[in-house]
């Protein structure tokens, strides 16, 4: 199958190309970071030669640079059958004490972006009657994290969005997935004092996905909540 991934080249994004290029699938991934893209592609076809591997530098809180890395990955591969939406932006603080633009331009990263991605992509979907959705949410998308608002109010809309989309997929047998991870080891946590042991991996969600898609075509899993073992801190 093919693949596309936003955010591609950290944490959960990273974890979710691995797994998919050890599945033998091909990719088409995004990052802002073009030197992040290149070293992950020379890292998938060192691993996985037979696995092609497509990149491109893409501002994901750009409409105009969504659309055109959909288009490419549409040229590379005609047809795209899994869409994972997992880039992704965090901001600690107050909705009072934030900069103006601040939830302004969350949004269009972590909303709007999983919304220009469907709309490119899940038309071909819905006439081949065949495809993946997976939308990184979060547990803040349903629960209120305190120096958290911008993230909380962005992944609820999210999550929202994702609804949608399953219901309107439903009828052509193109199945729609919310992951909520709590915690997760990533490198917005470096530093930390609390345990590894403590915190989910990124493989762990990678892992859930690759389960998902390899269920009975009579199954969709609507929601997966992930969380640390101990509970979120």
């Amino acid at each position: 199958m093919n693949v596309l991934i936003t955010g591609a080249t950290k944490g959960i994004g990273k974890a979710i190309a691995l797994n998919m290029a050890a599945n033998g699938h091909h990719l088409a991934l995004c990052a802002r970071n073009g030197n992040d893209l290149a070293q992950l592609k020379e890292e998938i076809i060192l691993q996985y030669p037979a696995v092609h591997v497509f990149i491109k530098t893409t501002n994901c809180a750009i409409k105009e640079e969504v659309y055109a890395f959909a288009d490419e990955a549409l040229g590379q591969y005609k047809q795209i059958d899994v869409l994972v939406n997992n880039v992704g932006v965090f901001n600690f603080g107050f909705l009072l004490d934030d900069e103006d633009n601040t939830l302004e331009n969350d949004m269009k990263i972590n909303l709007y972006s999983a919304y220009y991605f469907y709309k490119k992509l899940a038309p071909i979907m819905r006439e081949r009657k065949i495809g993946f959705i997976f939308n990184m949410c979060s547990v803040a998308s349903t629960t209120s994290i305190l120096n958290a608002g911008s993230y909380c109010v962005t992944k609820a809309a999210l999550l929202s969005l994702n609804n949608i989309m399953r219901e309107e997929m439903m009828p052509h047998h193109v199945k729609v997935t919310a992951i909520l991870p709590g915690s997760t080891l990533t490198n917005s946590w470096e530093g930390t004092s609390v345990s590894p042991d403590e915190f989910i991996k990124p493989e762990d969600v990678a892992s859930a996905i690759d389960q998902i898609m390899k269920m009975s075509f009579g199954a969709n899993v609507d929601q997966i909540v992930i969380k640390p073992i101990h509970g979120q801190f």
